[in-house]
């Protein structure tokens, strides 16, 4: 049983396979015969059954009625085609659209992150500048003329430091051949006093003041010029203490910058106090210690009750000036900045100073923006998209534009340079920048800044976040404490910091601060697409109609007569084909072609002919005569070519298939 199943199955497989075949044969046949007209009938029937007005005009009237209508026709069509190639155009320029609406709703407070100006406590990293304290001193001499300089004749210091990048005068008096001086020039080989030479022949207000940068060996120099004397000197210092603080374990660095306890005096959010440890801290090489309030990291995101100062947060800090850094730090004052829950505060580029002595009053409103993605513009959702590598991914915050750029600048300077910048996160197994084992990282990092080409790579790699929330802050001062509070309120916090009933606090350090929203409206800025595909078709439509008082249907007429005009050119290249590769069949022979029996003559093997061929006596001599052809193939069965009748071939098919 199981063997006719498999029968009929094989019977029912072999029948489809038929038909399929059938079809196919049907279909070959159509298409090789074509849709049955030519050009011109093709194109008459056209004209005279579409939908579109023109061409059945063209049909129907006289001749110099027909010639208008032509041109007509064509010039409205070509019309139409501008158009449809304007709109397109426009539409692939994937342009937007921006709306502005407006929302009221309980916001959750922003992160706020808050630095000391000074990055470091003087007291502490004193060790490490020494040698540089020295030194700076003494270029303030040099720079200022002996007549100013307090410095003691007898120090000696340490040139190793000035040997990689000193400050040097330009004299120019000429301008074509400026005098550059080092400010050491006259005991530039040994160990140098800082008193300055007498009658030195340049000073600050007749030279200016520039940092020589040298690689390879000092053969390549460049010199980076200043404005003022001033600018040079911190430049010059704070690229110093780069070199010295890179070499410094992060740990220490942390421990050398102002404690959260000591920065953080008083702390109120609403109703509710807090204090020091509600602040995550965070180390930036720019400020030192910073602390984030509501960062969202470990907890939820603290909202707010209400707008207005009470429902806020209210901060007293110490900034602690007396123990800042003299030749790191000129500005005094708490660095701070609002931004998400989970991004980097870029505090440097973003953030406000609030002075000490005074009291500082930040109302916030909130922006939203949402950007189209792709094709629109080119933002990112997560990042994830962006070619360059996120160094600040380590603090598990979300992508900014800001990270990007630092980090591709950090990239740039490891391949370029061979080491990191101070300033930036390194990635692994790679090493700050410093003296000793990078002689040359200040001159290439220096042409790095400056580098147009850098920058625009970078620019060109990141991508702005396509969801970003900005605040928008009023500030507002006076001063606090007022005279008449200032006596009580440094005796109570002193007690409170110090356990001591002197006063240890000053009106030089104290810094006061209220961050609240101003109101609980925010505004969503969103961009849309200013040309939709709704637009595009709507307008595409309406030209073609109102030109040619065409639809859609007309469009699929038009597509159907082209189809049919291919169809019968490639039925004609067919047909070209085979009649030039007849005729160079035909060309082959110079006579008419060959019988049939021409044919077999030809195909004749003299290795197959039997000896009796070639009867007589001389038959033996013509073999000796006349070798014979090497056996080739032996002809074909010519009985093939004979007539049979037909149910004999039938016979023979069944029996075969039997």
């Amino acid at each position: 049983m199981t063997g006719s199943v498999c029968t009929d199955l094989c019977h029912a497989s072999g029948g489809a396979t038929m038909h399929l075949k059938k079809y196919l044969l049907k279909g070959l046949h159509r298409l090789q015969k074509g849709p049955g007209y030519t050009y011109k009938e093709l194109l008459v029937w056209y004209c005279d059954n579409t939908n579109t007005h023109g061409p059945k005009r063209i049909i129907c009237e006289g001749p110099k009625k027909k010639a208008m209508w032509f041109v007509l026709t064509l010039l409205f069509t070509s019309l139409v085609c501008w158009q449809w190639g304007l709109f397109i155009k426009t539409y692939l320029n994937w342009e937007v659209s921006v709306s502005l609406s407006i929302g009221f709703k309980t916001m959750d407070f922003p992160a706020v992150t808050i630095c000391n100006a000074s990055p470091f406590q003087y007291s502490k990293v004193q060790h490490l500048l020494k040698d540089l304290d020295a030194l700076m001193e003494a270029v303030l001499g040099r720079i200022l003329g002996p007549e100013l300089s307090q410095v003691n004749a007898t120090t000696a210091l340490n040139l190793s430091i000035w040997h990689h990048t000193p400050l040097v005068f330009i004299n120019e008096q000429n301008p074509h051949h400026p005098v550059v001086l080092d400010l050491f020039e006259d005991n530039f080989n040994g160990s140098a006093s800082s008193s300055p030479a007498p009658g030195r022949p340049c000073s600050a207000h007749r030279c200016k003041v520039a940092m020589r940068l040298c690689s390879h060996n000092g053969t390549t120099c460049t010199f980076r010029n200043f404005s003022s004397a001033t600018q040079a000197v911190t430049e010059w210092y704070t690229l110093q203490a780069t070199n010295i603080f890179a070499q410094v374990p992060n740990q220490e660095l942390v421990a050398m910058g102002y404690p959260a306890e000591r920065l953080i005096l008083a702390c109120l959010f609403g109703a509710e106090p807090c204090n020091y440890r509600n602040f995550t801290p965070i180390f930036h090489p720019d400020y030192g210690n910073c602390y984030i309030f509501n960062w969202g990291m470990t907890e939820k995101a603290l909202p707010s009750a209400n707008p207005g100062t009470e429902f806020g947060l209210k901060l007293i800090l110490d900034m602690g000036q007396e123990d800042y850094v003299p030749f790191l730090t000129s500005t005094a004052g708490a660095r701070l900045m609002l931004h998400e829950q989970r991004s980097y505060p870029f505090i440097k580029e973003e953030g406000i100073y609030a002075m000490a002595g005074m009291e500082t009053s930040i109302g916030v409103l909130v922006d939203k923006l949402q950007r189209k993605g792709e094709p629109y513009s080119q933002c990112t959702k997560n990042g994830s998209d962006v070619p360059i590598q996120n160094l600040y991914s380590s603090y598990n915050t979300t992508y900014s534009i800001q990270a990007c750029i630092r980090s591709c600048f950090q990239e740039h300077m490891i391949r370029e340079c061979g080491c990191g910048h101070y300033l930036y996160p390194l990635p692994d197994k790679r090493k700050y920048c410093n003296n000793q084992e990078f002689p040359d990282w200040a001159h290439c990092y220096s042409a790095l800044r400056i580098s147009m080409a850098q920058r625009e790579t970078c620019i060109y790699a990141c991508k702005e976040s396509c969801n970003d929330t900005q605040y928008k802050m009023t500030i507002s001062m006076a001063v606090w404490p007022s005279e008449a509070s200032e006596d009580w309120i440094f005796h109570v916090l002193s007690q409170e910091r110090d356990q001591s009933s002197n006063i240890t606090l000053s009106r030089k350090g104290i810094v006061k601060l209220n961050i609240y929203f101003q109101e609980f409206n925010y505004r969503t800025i969103e961009e849309s697409a200013a040309n939709n595909i709704v637009w595009l078709l709507s307008n595409l439509g309406g030209q073609f109609g109102f030109w040619m008082g065409g639809s859609v249907l007309c469009l699929i007429e038009f597509g159907e007569i082209i189809i049919d005009f291919v169809w019968i050119t490639i039925i004609k290249l067919v047909a070209l084909a085979q009649s030039l590769r007849q005729k160079r069949a035909q060309a082959r022979y110079d006579g008419p072609p060959p019988t049939v029996a021409e044919l077999v003559e030809a195909h004749t093997n003299f290795g197959f002919q039997p000896d009796s061929a070639m009867p007589g006596p001389d038959a033996g001599a013509y073999r000796r005569e006349q070798n014979p052809p090497i056996p080739g193939t032996p002809p074909p069965n010519y009985d093939s070519l004979r007539l049979q009748p037909l149910d004999v071939i039938e016979s023979d098919s069944e029996g075969d298939a039997i």
